[in-house]
């Protein structure tokens, strides 16, 4: 015979219970299995299954009326909040499946918010869509330059990248040519062409506002946290004497009125609203009259304005510097010092914060000749601190940036 020691833990006893149990557990499986056979034979299955767990979970389930699918995990974009300082650039069109490389910079940067092209500078959606009305403008593309946007704002949002999405506005070859009705006219009634062959879409035609408000809210519902308006203004060449304006309502208040407009609509969708404008309006009353841009009164609407400010823009002896591209800190420094005081309200009326647009190129055709490296990128930067503006935007046409000048210290 076999022994067994005795003990509180390993007694004979014990092991006969032990073995009692697993035998128990093998007749109830065996049960249990039958019961199942019988219930899918019977068609009683769902009916009983019902029964237990209203017995087990206290409640009656609601019946399946339809497919139940596993839901896979999703991005809840609505974590995606500006952060407290935005630092950002500019993604183009021609690099933006490339995000991937841009991600690795913001790793190795300040960074921490990417610019991307939704309504290009033609007037082009930059991603496939179903909408009806954008179809319609001819503004759809069927290769478009985005292929998988819903993968590219998981990974954003994955690697804590602001989205903010750039819509050109009133300057469009698209939507202005598939219908001259709603294009800046010439003094004899028909579109306007400028120099560079380029119609824009009439600022005072409201039915382009619903436009460009459709527009943006496909890029809400896309998962971009924040839409930026470019080209927000008219054409510099747009004089009374060239094409039909409002006798009654100016550019800069029929420029205004749209961005009041557009941010009451679009912060109901929950996201912030931003414009960009020349530089040159912060500090001159002349260009404001041009083209259209208040910078003062888009400010009372806007989140964030966004000035132009790159140095290399600059005429020569502004500031009393003869060469502007050659100071970038003097340059930034003084001109944003003039915008905080055009955008503090003397009664404690909210303001849009000032997000600069700082340059990332080289204006080759400068003289006398200066490339722009980490240097002059951190000159800019500093010049903004410095002047009490700690959010920025770098622009580089090509996508192209300076990787050192961007670093955090």
């Amino acid at each position: 015979m076999k022994k067994y020691r005795l003990g509180a833990v390993g007694s004979y006893y014990q092991y006969q219970l032990k073995k009692l149990k697993q035998r128990q557990s093998q007749v109830l499986f065996w049960i249990a299995l039958l019961l199942v056979g019988v219930f899918l034979v019977t068609g009683r299955f769902e009916s009983d299954l019902n029964e237990i767990l209203t017995v087990i979970g206290g409640g009656r389930p609601e019946p399946i009326e339809q497919d139940v699918y596993l839901i896979q995990p999703v991005i809840d974009y609505s974590i995606y909040a500006a952060p407290k300082n935005a630092k950002g650039i500019y993604i183009p069109e021609t690099k933006i499946s490339h995000y991937e490389d841009y991600i690795k910079l913001a790793r190795e940067t300040d960074v921490n918010s990417f610019v991307i092209d939704v309504k290009d500078d033609q007037g082009y959606l930059t991603f496939a869509s179903n909408n009806k009305t954008l179809i319609s403008k001819g503004m759809v593309l069927a290769n478009p330059p985005i292929k998988d946007i819903d993968h590219m704002m998981d990974r954003l949002c994955e690697a804590n990248i602001y989205p903010i999405a750039r819509i050109v506005a009133f300057k469009d070859d698209v939507a202005a040519r598939h219908d001259p009705s709603l294009a800046v006219k010439n003094r004899q009634g028909n579109s306007y062409v400028t120099s560079a062959n380029d119609t824009w879409l009439n600022p005072y035609n409201k039915e382009n506002w619903d436009y460009l408000l459709e527009v943006s809210k496909e890029a809400v519902k896309m998962g971009f946290k924040e839409i930026q308006f470019d080209y927000v203004r008219f054409h510099e060449s747009m004089s009374a004497e060239k094409v039909e304006l409002d006798d009654e309502t100016s550019k800069k208040e029929i420029i205004t009125e749209f961005i009041k407009y557009i941010c009451e609509h679009l912060h109901e969708e929950g996201v912030k609203v931003s414009a960009d404008v020349f530089g040159a309006v912060v500090i001159s009353d002349v260009d404001t009259e041009i083209v259209g841009q208040d910078f003062g009164e888009m400010s009372r609407y806007l989140d964030y304005i966004c000035p132009m400010i790159y140095p290399s823009h600059y005429a020569e002896g502004t500031f009393g510097i003869e060469h502007p591209h050659m100071d970038v800190y003097e340059i930034i420094n003084k001109t944003l010092k003039i915008g905080l005081n055009k955008t503090t309200s003397s009664n404690g009326e909210k303001r849009a914060v000032i997000r600069p647009w700082l340059q990332d190129f080289t204006l080759k055709s400068a003289k006398p000749y200066l490339e722009y490296g980490p240097e002059q990128i951190k000159g800019q930067i500093q010049g903004a601190a410095d002047a009490g503006v700690n959010e920025w935007l770098f622009w580089n046409a090509a996508g192209n940036y300076t990787k050192d000048g961007m670093k955090a210290e």
